[in-house]
């Protein structure tokens, strides 16, 4: 799948003076709209939301509230209304009336995500280039006054880090612009996919998450999984726009401050890091068995060389899995390296924010890994342009670097 390039996220996402978080629970799913009703409900002023859309280049849009019942549970439902029918725009487009919104750094940094998220994703499922894709749900006016919107709501009630549940699914089919899609849609699959981001399907023959929703968990959230440890302040409920006989048609927003301890960074992923000492596999086997465990779903797994008893060379085999896959990975673990058996250590992982990107170099794609302070360029891409130009690698790289840095 072709990636593009996108903005960095903000700083304060990655590496957060502060510890405020807003935990989505998306028990039915989450939408754009859902998601900003959510954080207006939870108290973001709708007037300070509105003066920073305001500032979009864009005139013809309007954003009210409606309080509405949903399942028995009160909550809001944000009304975008727009003189627009049926408009859409390119990536490039959206970014460039973001960009031209003298928006603050991280309400533009998130919207520019978020679009840049959704981009890469439809780029892949329909071959295009990423600026020349066009985001038909999510092209319009309205969608981009929810996006900007959610961001603008998060700005004003000061939140630093954004975590999510496990996203849930509807089943059958949606209708979109291409046609007949199966539900959950494609962009929502490849979207949580790139993250590893939990999903769970119901049995409801609803869009239950939009690409929009999923766009903007994929861009914003630092963690996924339960909510994370912190000192509640608010919560409050966005409402989709129909009943659901099944569920409260609602996406949960929680809203508190972190401990003490974890104020310093993002919420913290727990994880288990699985070992085994071995001194009897040859090094072939030990490739093999850390590519395995890769392939079982490890987020990571390495070989550390360490002395036995007697003074036998030997190696550490590691892997760092989620706590859902340990068993698989450590089963895998033990009949790769014939251990007779290895350690579990609970522990929590911080990962920054990182997306994939894209550029050309003498006509050739090469992928690069983009985070919040630094941009990398994929090594076997870079070498494969390198061996069919007669560039040197270190050549190919500056040239990468310097792509990605013209189209930020």
């Amino acid at each position: 799948m072709s990636e593009p390039v996108v903005a960095d996220p903000p700083a304060t996402d990655a590496a957060p003076a502060r510890g405020r978080v807003a935990w989505f629970h998306c028990f039915a799913g989450i939408a754009g709209d859902m998601a900003l009703g959510a954080l207006l409900d939870a108290g973001a002023d709708l007037a300070e939301v509105r003066s920073l859309l305001e500032r979009l280049p864009v005139p013809g849009w309007s954003l009210d509230v409606e309080p509405v019942l949903r399942g028995g549970i009160a909550g809001t439902r944000a009304v975008v209304e727009t003189a627009e029918d049926g408009t859409t725009r390119t990536h490039a487009e959206i970014a460039a009336i973001v960009a031209g919104a003298s928006l603050p750094p991280r309400v533009a940094a998130r919207s520019l995500a978020t679009f840049a998220a959704l981009a890469e994703v439809e780029a892949g499922l329909h071959r295009r280039n990423v600026d020349d894709v066009h985001l038909h749900e999510v092209g319009g006016l309205d969608a981009i006054v929810d996006v900007v919107g959610v961001a603008a709501a998060l700005e004003v009630l000061d939140v630093d880090h954004i975590a999510a549940s496990a996203v849930a699914t509807g089943t059958g089919t949606v209708r979109a612009a291409h046609g007949v899609l199966p539900n959950p849609a494609p962009a929502v699959v490849g979207l949580l996919a790139r993250v590893g981001a939990p999903m769970r399907g119901l049995d409801i023959d609803k869009e239950l998450t939009t690409p929009t929703g999923a766009a903007l968990l994929v861009a914003l959230a630092g963690s996924w999984g339960p909510m994370p440890a912190m000192s509640i302040t608010a919560s409050g409920f966005g409402a989709g726009t129909r009943d659901l006989s099944q569920l409260p048609n609602l996406t949960q927003v929680v809203l508190g401050t972190a401990p003490a301890a974890t104020a310093a960074g993002p919420p913290g992923q727990p994880v288990v890091l699985l070992e085994a000492n071995v001194d009897d596999v040859t090094g072939e086997a030990l490739a093999d068995a850390v590519a395995a465990l890769l392939a079982a779903g490890a987020h990571d797994a390495w070989l550390t060389p360490i002395t036995m008893k007697k003074g036998r060379p030997a190696h550490i085999v590691s892997a760092l899995a989620d706590v859902a896959a340990a068993d698989a990975v450590g089963a895998v673990l033990v009949a790769t390296t014939g251990s007779f058996g290895l350690r579990r250590t609970a522990m929590d992982r911080t990962p920054l924010p990182r997306s994939l990107a894209e550029v050309e170099v003498a006509g050739h794609r090469i992928g690069l890994k983009v985070g919040p302070h630094r941009v990398k360029v994929e090594h076997d891409d870079a070498a494969a342009v390198a061996a069919a130009t007669g560039l040197t690698l270190g050549e190919v790289t500056s040239l990468a670097e310097e792509a990605w840095r013209r189209r930020v």
